[in-house]
């Protein structure tokens, strides 16, 4: 399967659900491997926002009713709706301009979002897309709710909702996700809330933008001021949230969801589970092409006890394979946050080869001071011979870092590092450290 993207750029006017601010959409196209990006043109510097879950918010004061992403001071919310439709449509790639913080509501659905990309024309790019086939069952859950997700060669979702109301009484769907079971079937469901629930959400400062036609108020005796698009519409608007959240994992899903009454909460613990069974498999893979023995994983917080370096002078994400005093895997994944790519060839960004040499330089500065007699020291950066770069490192990609140990002496050290994006090489060098005393 190939990528896609939109063919033109198009615009939407709306109020947001919960601020209630007027709001302009515009959704351009963008090119392979950039993802959905989110851009607020209101702010100082025009931020961008990578869609994907390493831009998650989490609101642990409020009650989740919305998905919300950001980076550094900007913000965006509500975006579940759009991811959906992009989703389910199959858009892989698409940056999206808002001049405030929330996306348009529209009529509370995903119809308006897919009418809007459908008219502005969705086109095959020549880059193939990435999947995710879920190897082996995953599942979350609280007091009253679960999510489980299954082997399937399909992306398919089985929910039931239950709020134990005699209305809505009990509803269930099953949707094997296609674009055009998406559009007819699941994408004109709208947003809902019990009316015993409306009175505390607008007290916690929430859907100021909601009004009866573009939010289903359910109370004990059905819906108030509006009628059903579809018997069922409730649950299958909880469809949508669903799929929704899981596009923040960056690509298209395959497996078989089975929810019982999850939300937004639910749906973001699961992406972590799934996220990290796709480092796990990652790390698997990396090790076994590279003949590494398998290690325990050093994480950001680890590295940073280690190099004194942090953000955004920090490239490394993880170590995923250590030998101690022989050789080392690092991990850097390459967003369109990083700060750099706002002036370095901003219409095209590429990651400066600058960094990517510092990059393998601090998985060489953790390998050299990995044993118990260098910890606590810094490892000075001397020199760089025969650096060659092979080729651009742009947003989305990641790259795996491997390092080996050449000569070692008291106070000096050689490593010889390669940097590559899936198995092309990126870049390679050999660099000397100095080893000090802090």
């Amino acid at each position: 399967m190939k990528q896609h993207t939109i063919a033109r750029e198009i615009s939407l006017k709306g109020v947001g659900l919960h601020t209630g601010h007027a709001v302009v959409a515009t959704l351009r196209p963008l090119g392979p491997n950039m993802g959905v990006v989110f851009q607020r043109l209101d702010l100082p510097g025009r931020p961008l926002i990578k869609g994907d879950f390493s831009s998650l918010l989490v609101q642990k004061d409020n009650p989740r009713r919305r998905t919300m992403i950001g980076a550094g001071a900007a913000q965006i919310q509500t975006i579940e709706h759009l991811m959906a439709a992009l989703a389910g449509l199959g858009v892989d790639n698409a940056l999206v301009e808002l001049d405030t913080d929330e996306l348009p509501g529209l009529d509370g659905s995903s119809l308006g979002f897919v009418r809007a990309l459908k008219d502005a024309g969705i086109i095959e790019q020549d880059v193939e897309r990435r999947v995710y086939k879920v190897p082996a069952p995953l599942w979350a859950s609280d007091d009253h709710a679960s999510l489980a997700i299954l082997p399937c060669a399909d992306f398919r979702v089985s929910y039931t909702l239950d709020y134990g109301h005699s209305f809505p009484s009990t509803q269930y769907a099953d949707f094997v996700i296609t674009p055009e079971v998406f559009e007819a079937e699941i994408a004109p469901a709208r947003t809902f809330c019990l009316q015993e629930e409306a009175d505390t959400l607008i007290k916690s400062g929430m859907g100021k933008g909601a009004t009866y036609e573009n939010t289903l108020v359910i109370s004990a005796e059905g819906v108030v001021k509006n009628q059903l698009r579809f018997k069922d519409e409730l649950v299958r608007h909880k469809v949508i949230d669903l799929i929704g959240d899981l596009y923040l994992l960056g690509m298209p899903l395959k497996g078989h969801i089975i929810a019982n009454k999850s939300g937004h909460a639910l749906n973001i613990r699961l992406i972590q589970k799934i996220q990290q069974q796709m480092e796990q498999h990652q790390m698997s893979a990396v090790r076994s092409v590279a003949g590494f023995p398998e290690a325990d994983r050093i994480d950001a917080a680890s590295i940073m006890k280690i190099l004194p370096h942090r953000y955004p002078f920090l490239l490394v994400d993880r170590v995923i394979s250590l030998e101690e005093g022989r050789r080392a895997v690092g991990i850097k994944n390459v967003t369109v946050n990083e700060q750099f790519f706002e002036g370095h060839f901003p219409g095209r960004p590429v990651m400066p080869g600058v960094l990517i040499v510092e990059a393998m330089a601090q998985v060489g500065g953790v390998l050299m001071l990995s044993p118990a007699q260098n910890r606590g020291k810094l490892a000075f950066f001397m020199a760089a011979n025969n650096v060659k770069f092979r080729k651009p490192v742009v947003p989305g990609d990641q790259l795996r870092i491997e390092v080996e140990i050449g000569k070692i002496r008291s106070k000096t050290g050689q490593v010889f590092t390669r940097a590559y994006v899936g198995d092309d090489l990126a870049a390679e060098g050999e660099l000397m450290f100095a080893l000090v005393e802090q």
